[in-house]
C-alpha cells in the first residue's frame, strides 16, 4: 500500500526549495558576506605569516642560555672527592691566581674536617694553607680548629699613612709571613657564637718586587719614598704572640649565600711583640651585615658597616702593614687597592641585588669610608665615596666569581674577583690580617 503525503506538506517542500537549495549546495545566500570576510582575514594572515622571519637569538643570549641549560657554573664550582680547582684566594693585586684545593667535611661522620690549598698567581704571589677542625664537639656546640698559613705577596701597594696620602707616593713592598693559630668557638644558643684564639705571627717586610716596580707604571719600591718614621715597622719586624676573643650573632637564612637576615661580629685581638718590645697593640674589629629581601627574595638590599680600631700600648707603634687599609674590591671599589691606610678605619657598603637568571645576579652598589687618626673621628666629614655596577656568578647559592665596575673621583676600576663582595668575617684576626 502506497502512502501519499498530505497536500500541505507537499506545498511546504515546493515553496521552501528555493531557500534551502543554496545553503545545501554552497551557493551564495544570507551567510555569503560573512564567509567572504572570514576568507579575506585568513588570506591576510597567511600573507603576513609568509613575510615573518624566524626568531633569532644573539650570540651573547645563546651563550647565556647554553650556560644555564648545561649548568656550566654549577659544574665549575663542584669538585671530585674533596679535590677541586680553585681560582683566586690571594690579596688584591696578585694578578690571576689559581691552584688546587682539598676539602673534606664528611670525615668520621662529619666529626672531622680537613682542608688544604695552594695558590700561585701570574705575578708569582703565593699562599699555602692547611687546617684541621673538629666541628661537632660537645653535641655540636663546640668547634676547635688549628690552622697554618704561609704567604708571599711580592708587591703590595702603599701610599703612605693618613686620609690625605698622595697618589704620587704610590709604592710597593713585599710581605712574607707565617702564622699558626688555634681557635675555639662555643654556641650557647642557635644563633650565638662566642670564642677565642691563640696564635703566632712571623712577618718579614722587604722591597717590592715584580714587573711593575721600576717599569712602565708610576710605582716605586717602598724604601725609595718612606722610612721608619713614616712607615712604622719598615726597618724591623717583630715576632708576635696573638690572642683574641670574639662574639657573633648570625640569623642569615644561608651563610653561604644570604638573602635575608643579618650577621653581627665583633673581635678584639692582642698583638704582643715578643722580640723587639716596640710594636705591641690591640685591635678591635666590628662587622655588621644586614639583608633585606623583597619580590619573593629575588631582589634584596645588602648593607654592611665595618670598623677597625687600633690601640697601641705606651711607647708602642702599630706597624704600617698591620694597620687597616681602604680601597679595592671589598670596600671602596672606585679606588686602587690599599689607597688609604691608617690606624683606624670605617667603611659603609650598600648594594641592590637582583636575579638576572639562575646562576647570575646583578648589583648596584655605593661605598663610603675613611681612615682616622684616632677613635673620635666618627663623623661623616672626610668620607671617600664610590659607586658602580656588578655581576655575581653563583652555584648552589654561593658566589664564586664576580665582576664589579667602580667609579670614584680618581677614576674607574674594574674588578674580577672570586669571592663574595661582603667577605665574611674570619675569626682569628692574627693569621688573616691585614689581608685575606
Amino acid at each position: 500500500m502506497k502512502l501519499r503525503p498530505p497536500a500541505a506538506v507537499l506545498c511546504a517542500l515546493i515553496l521552501g526549495a528555493p531557500i534551502l537549495a543554496p545553503a545545501a549546495l554552497g551557493a551564495p545566500g544570507r551567510d555569503a558576506p560573512a564567509q567572504t570576510r572570514a576568507g579575506e582575514i585568513a588570506a591576510e594572515r597567511e600573507v603576513k605569516a609568509r613575510a615573518l622571519r624566524p626568531e633569532t637569538v644573539s650570540r651573547i643570549e645563546d651563550i647565556a642560555l647554553q650556560f644555564k641549560e648545561r649548568k656550566v657554573l654549577e659544574r665549575l664550582a663542584a669538585g671530585y672527592n674533596g679535590l677541586r680547582f680553585q681560582m683566586g684566594g690571594l690579596a688584591t693585586g696578585s694578578g690571576f691566581a689559581a691552584g688546587p684545593r682539598f676539602s673534606r667535611r664528611d670525615l668520621a661522620d662529619g666529626r672531622l674536617r680537613v682542608e688544604a690549598s695552594a695558590s700561585l698567581s701570574t705575578h708569582l704571589w703565593q699562599k699555602y694553607q692547611a687546617s684541621v677542625a673538629a666541628p661537632r664537639l660537645a653535641g655540636g656546640r663546640l668547634v676547635v680548629e688549628a690552622e697554618a698559613i704561609r704567604r708571599d705577596y711580592r708587591a703590595l701597594e702603599f701610599y703612605g699613612l693618613g686620609a690625605r696620602a698622595s697618589r704620587g707616593d704610590r709604592t710597593a713592598y713585599r710581605l712574607r709571613d707565617t702564622s699558626l693559630e688555634l681557635r675555639a668557638g662555643w654556641r650557647p644558643a642557635r644563633r650565638f657564637r662566642l670564642g677565642g684564639s691563640l696564635g703566632a705571627l712571623w712577618p718579614d717586610i722587604g722591597p717590592g718586587e715584580g714587573d711593575d716596580i721600576g717599569g712602565g707604571e708610576d710605582i716605586r719600591s717602598i724604601e725609595e719614598v718612606f722610612g721608619e718614621a713614616s712607615a712604622p715597622g719598615l726597618d724591623r719586624q717583630p715576632d708576635y704572640f696573638l690572642s683574641s676573643v670574639f662574639g657573633q650573632f648570625d640569623y642569615r637564612d644561608d651563610p653561604e649565600g644570604p638573602k635575608a637576615g643579618g650577621n653581627y661580629v665583633t673581635e678584639y685581638t692582642w698583638h704582643r711583640d715578643r722580640s723587639l718590645g716596640a710594636y705591641g697593640f690591640g685591635r678591635w674589629d666590628v662587622d655588621v651585615q644586614q639583608y633585606l629581601p623583597f619580590f619573593n627574595r629575588s631582589r634584596r638590599f645588602a648593607l654592611r658597616a665595618r670598623a677597625t680600631l687600633t690601640n697601641p700600648g705606651d711607647g708602642q707603634r702599630v706597624p704600617f702593614y698591620l694597620q687597616p687599609s681602604l680601597g679595592g674590591s671589598d670596600d671602596l671599589r672606585g679606588f686602587r687597592p690599599y689607597r688609604f691606610t691608617g690606624p683606624n678605619a670605617i667603611v659603609y657598603n650598600a648594594e641592590y641585588r637582583w636575579e638576572i637568571f639562575s646562576g647570575l645576579d646583578g648589583a648596584l652598589f655605593f661605598d663610603a669610608g675613611k681612615t682616622m687618626p684616632s677613635w673620635g673621628h666618627w663623623g661623616l666629614s672626610g668620607l671617600r665615596t664610590s659607586g658602580g655596577i656588578g655581576f655575581r656568578f653563583n652555584a648552589r647559592n654561593r658566589t664564586f666569581t664576580r665582576i664589579d665596575i667602580g667609579v670614584s673621583e680618581e677614576g674607574a676600576v674594574v674588578w674580577l674577583k672570586f669571592n663574595d663582595a661582603f667577605l665574611p668575617r674570619l675569626f682569628g684576626a692574627g693569621t688573616r690580617q691585614p689581608l685575606y
